[in-house]
């Protein structure tokens, strides 16, 4: 049994060097998925068009005045695997 899941895994490192640089992103998510169903469908969220409320802007214009440096972009990115 673990011989054939190590021939599955070289099989499938095999198959992920030879995808077009095109497919990438469409293989990179359909792992995700398989691995990760709740991250494929945050990456899928479809965009918040909706306008932000006055109570809403005040909350971002409050939380952007808060002391100290914040987290760098790269840091939360890499946090989350991204």
């Amino acid at each position: 049994m673990a011989e054939v899941q190590i021939s599955q895994r070289r099989e499938l490192h095999w198959l992920l060097d030879r995808i077009s640089e095109r497919d990438l992103s469409r293989a990179r998510d359909f792992l995700r998925e398989l691995v990760d169903p709740v991250a494929l469908s945050l990456l899928n969220a479809p965009f918040d068009d909706e306008p932000e409320s006055p109570a809403e802007r005040a909350a971002v214009d409050t939380a952007r005045r808060e002391p100290g440096e914040g987290t760098p972009h790269e840091d939360v990115l890499r946090e989350f695997g991204l």
